[in-house]
């Protein structure tokens, strides 16, 4: 049976949230960039001076690890089994910066390893997110998708809506293309 935590990031897990960004982007932006702008922008967003910057500027991180009970073993432990452990892997991360605009908390980055999506980590990693928000006194989260990435669907299946789409020169002849994408925060939700 999985369970899972949710972590703020410190410095000594800098390497972690990269590790999971290299692992998943491929993957995710695969069908969408070119294997030439993942590596540029893997390089520009995930070093470790970058992921520093981004802390300075109010970027929190947190790490989403998931649980596995069982024996000294590795394998899941037999009901009878009195002794278990739990060991936890680390399979996803979120940041989000809050008052990115005045009552506006934003969500920068949101990643699940491929093989943990559908596991409802990413719906967990947003909730954390709009828990932290609303205990700021902020009004709405919002982020940034690119606009063919299939995530689109499972943001708007969270309640967020299209705001307006914009293009960013990111260097090297590189754009992102994104929607803005928003959600209302209201007590309870």
């Amino acid at each position: 049976m999985n369970n899972h935590r949710i972590l703020p990031v410190t410095p000594a897990e800098y390497e972690t949230v990269r590790q999971i960004a290299h692992a998943t982007w491929p993957a995710t932006f695969g069908n969408i960039l070119s294997g030439a702008q993942i590596d540029y922008m893997l390089r520009m967003m995930y070093s470790r001076s970058a992921l520093e910057e981004q802390v300075a500027k109010g970027h929190v991180f947190h790490l989403l690890v998931e649980g596995q009970r069982g024996n000294q073993n590795g394998n899941p432990n037999p009901a009878y089994l009195n002794t278990t452990t739990t060991r936890f892997t680390p399979v996803a991360y979120v940041s989000h910066e809050i008052d990115y605009l005045p009552g506006t908390t934003k969500i920068h980055k949101l990643y699940a390893l491929p093989a943990v999506q559908g596991r409802g980590y990413g719906k967990a990693l947003i909730e954390k997110v709009a828990i932290i928000a609303r205990s700021a006194g902020q009004q709405k989260l919002r982020l940034d998708v690119n606009y063919q990435n299939e995530a689109v669907g499972f943001y708007e299946h969270l309640g967020f809506g299209k705001v307006g789409r914009f293009d960013t020169e990111i260097g090297n002849g590189y754009l992102m293309e994104d929607w803005i994408m928003e959600k209302p925060l209201i007590s309870g939700q």
